[in-house]
C-alpha cells in the first residue's frame, strides 16, 4: 500500500511514523514534509494548498490512500477535488470542514442541535460588537470567525481588552479576511480537554482523551500559540465523563452534520470545557489536533491503516481499537519570538541519542536537513516525547531528554501536564 501524508509539522511526523509500522504499508510519501520526515518518507515537492499539485503527485505516485494533516487543505476542498479524482482521502469535504473553518457555522449549528456551548452572538459590524461587549462585560471570549492557525481566539479579562480584541481582529485585520467576521461569547469556567474520534459519518470511535498548551508562556500566560505541549490520556476524564461526552456531544454532532446533507468522514476533534454543568463545546476541528496527536498516537497499540480504512469505506463499526498501558507527555520545542517573529536556520544539536529508544521520540515540526546536520525552519521546531508506566515516569524523560537538544534560541514551556500531576489517569 503507498500512503501520501498531507503536511509538514510535527503532527505529520507523528502520522507518518506510525503508519510506517503497519506491515500493509510499502511506501509512505510526504508533501510538503521537513527535515525529519525526510528520513521516514519520500518528500514530494508540493504545498499543503497546492490542491492540483497533489492529486497529480497521488496519481502518478500510484498512491493508495491520502491522509491530510493541515485544516488549510481540508477547507480549501482537498477531498472533493481527490474524489472527483477518483483518488481515495481521508478527511471530511469543504462544506463539512466548515464546522472548523467557520465559527459562526459550528455555532449556529450548536444552537439549532441543541449542543452544549457557551450562549454567543455573531458580528460583521465592529460597532454592533463592540456595544454587545458593552452590554455583558468581561471576562468575554473573542474569536475571529475564519482559519488563523489555532491563534484567533482572544480570551479577555477586561472590558478594555475585549475591545481592543474586536479592533485586531475586524479594524486592523491582522488575520486578514478571517477576522472579517467574529464570534463573541462567554468565558466558560474549568478544565479544558481535547477528544478526538475516528468516524466514517455514523460511528464514533475515540481515541485517548488529550490536554493542550496553548498559551506561550508557563501558568498559561502569554499568546495564543498553535500548541505549546499536550498529553494523553488526560486524567480529568473518567469513563462517565467520557460516555458523556459521547452521548451530550460527539453523536449528536456526527447526527447534526448528517442532517444538514454534510455527512462526515475522518477526525473529529471537539476542544471541551469541563464546567460545572457538564462538557460544553469550545470549538471543533476537522482534523488531527497537533500537538495532541503527538502524544496520542504512541500510545495506538493498533495498526493505524487499518482504522483509516474503515473511516473510508464506511465500516467502522465492526473496527477493532487497542491501546498500550502508561502515559505519553510531548512538550514542543520552539524558536525564540513564536508565535510572532523569529529566525530560522539555527543548528539543532543533541538528537543523536534517541535513535534506538522506545521511550523517547523526537517528532520534527519546523526543520530543514541542511547536508548532514538539521536546523530550524519554523516557529515550532521539535516534539519531544517522553512515555512511562504512568504520567510522572512520561513526563520526567520528555524533560530530561529536553537537556540534550539545544539550537540558539530554543525556548519551551517547563510546566506541560501541571493540571495531571495531582489527578489519577483512568481509562
Amino acid at each position: 500500500m503507498r500512503i501520501l501524508v498531507v503536511g509538514s509539522g510535527g503532527r505529520e511526523d507523528a502520522l507518518v511514523w506510525k503508519l510506517s509500522q503497519s506491515p500493509e504499508v510499502e511506501r509512505i510519501y510526504c508533501a510538503p514534509g521537513n527535515g525529519g520526515i525526510s528520513e521516514r518518507a519520500e518528500v514530494v515537492d508540493a504545498g499543503a494548498e497546492d490542491l492540483e499539485a497533489l492529486a497529480d503527485a497521488a496519481e502518478s505516485k500510484e498512491i493508495d490512500l491520502t491522509v491530510v494533516g493541515p485544516e488549510s487543505a481540508l477547507a480549501k476542498g482537498i477531498v472533493d477535488l481527490f474524489e472527483k479524482r477518483g483518488l481515495r482521502i481521508f478527511g471530511p469535504s469543504k462544506a463539512a470542514a466548515r464546522l472548523e473553518s467557520s465559527k459562526a457555522f459550528a455555532k449556529n449549528l450548536m444552537k439549532k442541535y441543541h449542543i452544549p456551548t457557551g450562549q454567543f452572538a455573531v458580528f460583521d459590524d465592529p460597532q454592533a460588537a463592540r456595544a454587545y461587549v458593552r452590554q455583558l462585560g468581561a471576562p468575554i471570549v473573542v474569536k475571529a470567525d475564519g482559519l488563523c492557525g489555532g491563534k484567533g481566539t482572544i480570551v479577555a479579562s477586561t472590558l478594555s481588552e475585549a475591545l481592543g480584541a474586536i479592533d485586531l481582529l475586524m479594524e486592523d485585520r491582522i488575520f486578514k479576511q478571517a477576522g472579517e467576521r467574529i464570534v463573541v461569547e462567554e468565558r466558560l469556567a474549568g478544565e479544558e480537554v481535547s477528544v478526538l474520534v475516528m468516524t466514517d459519518g455514523v460511528t464514533a470511535l475515540p481515541l485517548l482523551p488529550a490536554q493542550d498548551h496553548k498559551r506561550l508562556h508557563d501558568g498559561d500566560k502569554g499568546p495564543n500559540t498553535g500548541g505549546m505541549g499536550a498529553y494523553a490520556p488526560a486524567p480529568v476524564v473518567d469513563a462517565a465523563t467520557a460516555t458523556q461526552i459521547t452521548e451530550q456531544i460527539i453523536l449528536p454532532t456526527i447526527r447534526a452534520l448528517a442532517s444538514e446533507g454534510l455527512p462526515f468522514k475522518g477526525v473529529l476533534y471537539a476542544g471541551l470545557m469541563l464546567t460545572s454543568d457538564g462538557p460544553k463545546v469550545l470549538e471543533y476541528n476537522v482534523r488531527f489536533g497537533d500537538p495532541e496527536i503527538q502524544a496520542i498516537l504512541p500510545l495506538l497499540k493498533s495498526d493505524l491503516v487499518p482504522i483509516l480504512d474503515d473511516v473510508v469505506e464506511g465500516r467502522l463499526a465492526t473496527t477493532p481499537c487497542e491501546w498500550e498501558s502508561g502515559s505519553c507527555v510531548c512538550v514542543v520545542l520552539a524558536s525564540h519570538g513564536y508565535p510572532g517573529d523569529f529566525a530560522i536556520g539555527k543548528e539543532i544539536r543533541g538528537l543523536e541519542p534517541f535513535a534506538d529508544r522506545r521511550d523517547l521520540l523526537v517528532f520534527h515540526a519546523g526543520t530543514k536537513k541542511d547536508r548532514e546536520r538539521f536546523v530550524s525552519w519554523g516557529g515550532r521546531v521539535l516534539n519531544v516525547i517522553g512515555l512511562g508506566v504512568d504520567f510522572e515516569q512520561a513526563l520526567k524523560r520528555a524533560y530530561d531528554a529536553i537537556q540534550t537538544i539545544s539550537f540558539d534560541g530554543m525556548c519551551y514551556r517547563k510546566d506541560i501536564g501541571f493540571r495531571a500531576l495531582k489527578k489519577p489517569v483512568s481509562r
